[in-house]
Formats: C-alpha cells, structure tokens, sequence
C-alpha cells in the first residue's frame, strides 16, 4: 500500500513540474520575461557579489592588522 501512494506523488509532482514548465514557456513566448530584465537583474547580481567579496577581503586584512598588533603587545607586555 505504501508504494502506491509513493507513485501517487510522484505523478501529481511530475504533472505539476510538466504544468508549470508549459506555463513558464507561455509567459516566455509572450514576451512576459523580458530579456533586459534579467541581465539587468544579473549585472546588478554580478555588482553586489563583488562588493560582498570586497569587503570580506577588507575585514580579514583588519583582522589580520588586529592580530599582529595583539601579538606585538602581548609580547611587549611578556619581556616587560
């Protein structure tokens, strides 16, 4: 019984995969997704994930700083 049911979901996942393939490709065929929409959404994308990069390399370079001072006074603070 356990299986039956099994294949149950899946065919209801599969049409409803295959539905909104077919509708996906309707809005496609009218024009609904516009091309420029998207490379503008992707050039934006593409702008945020180098700031984000950007920074992460800048907080590990002050982390880096803040280490090296750290351990410099802890040194000065050892031999005094």
């Amino acid at each position: 019984m356990h299986n039956y049911w099994t294949f149950i979901a899946l065919d209801i996942a599969n049409e409803r995969a295959r539905e909104a393939d077919r509708h996906r490709l309707a809005m496609l065929a009218r024009g609904a997704y516009p091309a420029r929409d998207r490379s503008i959404r992707h050039a934006i994308a593409v702008a945020v994930a180098a700031l984000s990069r950007a920074s992460a390399a800048l907080a590990r370079r002050l982390d880096e700083c803040v280490a090296d001072d750290l351990a410099s006074s802890l040194r000065k603070a050892a031999s005094s």
